[in-house]
């Protein structure tokens, strides 16, 4: 496990727009978000290609994988904060130079499709990565808790994940300890296996989804192919996060038809991360430790930066 160096005022903060086009108000917005992060101290440059739309929907793969290599070899930029999430991180994987981003560890985080990236440069290199708000949401999110839980993350102030009104539930009692994984659902299911697949094995893997987007029988998709992969069969447990469907379905309901009673692994519930207004910071590849019978019923077990 490599940890990066924890973000003190004053250092330079590098946005890269791995995903989505940065386009129309999105604009105005990454504008406003650099402006906060400036005044609260820290410096903000952004990537050479942050703008571009080469395709109509996105930068090229290339263009994106430039920024992020650039940001990563660059000794003056001390974190990497990815701009808004999307549909094809995944289209960076073979232009990245996991080598650069080995020898020059630092903070990367991001959410939704970001958790794509963050969950394979932690895989190739070791290095613990973050699924956090994305520097877009830091602008339009209607208040600045996401941000602050960002900045007592990075800062090294707090190992904690959120508070007790963050909505903690018990949905299989039990005790587990594993190194996080995961992320949004449908990006995770696309890196179970191929190429690009992650390591599942005795992890606490945590997964949230956009219920807009994605419909119970296409959740159910997802976690049945994650299922016939053996991804339950290797974690050692289970933390859910938001999912709100029109009709009221849950997804702990469509997990826990997936699942039977064929694991013995405890699995929680949170309202803390996600696509909602108050997201707590997770470290992709730090130790954790599930325990039921607290309030707040998962706790980091180590320092996730330096």
């Amino acid at each position: 496990m490599i940890i990066p160096e924890r973000l003190k005022v004053g250092d330079k903060i590098g946005v890269v727009a791995p995903s989505n086009p940065i386009i129309g108000d999105n604009i105005e917005e990454i504008k406003k978000a650099k402006e906060i992060l400036e005044n609260d101290g820290f410096i903000v440059e952004f990537s050479k290609n942050l703008f571009s739309n080469t395709n109509g929907y996105s930068a090229t793969a290339k263009e994106k994988a430039e920024d992020i290599n650039k940001m990563f070899s660059r000794k003056d930029i001390k974190m990497i904060w990815c701009a808004k999430g999307g549909q094809n991180s995944n289209s960076v994987f073979d232009y990245l130079d996991f080598n650069i981003i080995k020898e020059n560890p630092k903070i990367i985080c991001g959410y939704s499709d970001i958790t794509s990236l963050t969950n394979i440069i932690s895989q190739k290199t070791g290095l613990v990565t973050f699924s956090s708000t994305n520097f877009k949401t830091i602008a339009t999110d209607e208040t600045d808790y996401s941000y602050k839980e960002a900045l007592k993350r990075f800062e090294g102030l707090s190992l904690e994940f959120g508070e007790e009104e963050s909505g903690y539930r018990s949905i299989k009692e039990g005790i587990a300890e594993g190194k996080l994984i995961g992320g949004n659902l449908t990006l995770t299911r696309g890196i179970v296996s191929g190429k690009y697949e992650i390591d599942f094995k005795d992890k606490i893997l945590f997964l949230e989804e956009l219920g807009i987007e994605t419909e119970p029988s296409l959740v159910s998709n997802h976690l049945y192919f994650m299922k016939q992969n053996g991804v339950f069969d290797k974690i050692k447990g289970l933390w859910i996060g938001n999912y709100e469907y029109e009709n009221g379905m849950k997804l702990e309901e469509i997990i826990l038809d997936t699942l039977g009673n064929e694991y013995d692994f405890p699995i929680i519930k949170s309202n803390n991360f996600g696509h909602i207004e108050k997201k707590t910071v997770i470290p992709i590849g730090t130790k954790a430790r599930i325990d039921t019978s607290k309030d707040i019923k998962i706790k980091l077990l180590e320092n996730c930066v330096k």
